[in-house]
């Protein structure tokens, strides 16, 4: 059986509270053996730990969100920095820079960044970026934390983009949408883009695959995320499997 790993599934949220372990059985039988669960807000934090506490195969990150900078306090970085030591998250994340936000305050977003990128740098961990509308910025950043790799969630930025990040030494997630057909664009992109910089996500609940926009999206949905990107390049299931799961263990240092 292959071994899939989805690298990006918010499987603390409340969402999940009812059919989590049924979720996580399921996953297994499906060989969906690691899932990485971000987090987003402080307060939320020791949630995410206890619930991944609980299951071998959830690995918890901690991060600040840029979504939610309304929810980010200063001394939430204080905290952060507390949890790393004692909890033990495989990344940090979930972090960046989201400019396409209506009205964001763009080096406040800018600020809280650098400030976890620091923290990453500190713990010698990777980080799990969002970005929109912000790569090159983004990219800009990362250079100046040379000795910081990680994933690049969702990726929808250019090949240009995605090649500058493969030389920062960060992977790129695929998700949900390169199951729509009209993603042309993004299709694209992930038939071009070397095994080697690809990792496999869902980011449940959120990225509906294509024919499911009234169902909530689980981690199940990586074997299918999984065949629309075989659909798209000479490479066989089998082989994606094994290459991006390689990709995220090397980068996370899990086994």
């Amino acid at each position: 059986m292959m071994h899939l790993i989805d690298s990006h599934c918010h499987l603390d949220f409340q969402l999940f509270d009812f059919d989590r372990v049924a979720i996580l059985s399921r996953c297994q039988k499906l060989g969906i053996k690691d899932i990485i669960v971000p987090g987003v807000t402080a307060d939320r934090w020791q949630n995410l730990i206890d619930i991944c506490s609980g299951s071998e195969s959830l690995h918890p990150a901690l991060g600040l969100h840029p979504l939610f900078m309304a929810d980010h306090k200063a001394e939430h970085l204080e905290q952060l920095k507390n949890l790393i030591d004692s909890s033990q998250p495989v990344a940090i994340g979930e972090i960046g820079l989201d400019f396409y936000l209506p009205n964001h305050d763009k080096q406040a977003q800018i600020d809280l960044f650098i400030e976890q990128l620091k923290l990453a740098q500190s713990a010698q961990l990777p980080v799990l970026l969002h970005v929109r509308k912000a790569h090159d910025k983004t990219i800009s950043l990362l250079r100046k934390y040379p000795l910081i790799s990680g994933i690049v969630h969702a990726f929808n930025g250019s090949l240009q983009q995605a090649e500058q990040y493969q030389k920062l030494g960060f992977l790129l997630g695929v998700g949900g949408a390169i199951t729509h057909l009209k993603a042309t664009r993004l299709r694209h992109l992930f038939s071009q883009l070397p095994l080697s910089a690809i990792v496999l996500e869902t980011d449940a609940p959120d990225m509906p695959l294509a024919e499911m926009k009234q169902h909530s999206n689980t981690p199940e949905n990586i074997p299918f995320i999984l065949s629309s990107l075989a659909s798209l390049r000479p490479e066989s299931c089998q082989n994606i499997a094994t290459i991006t799961t390689n990709n995220l263990k090397k980068i996370l240092k899990i086994r």
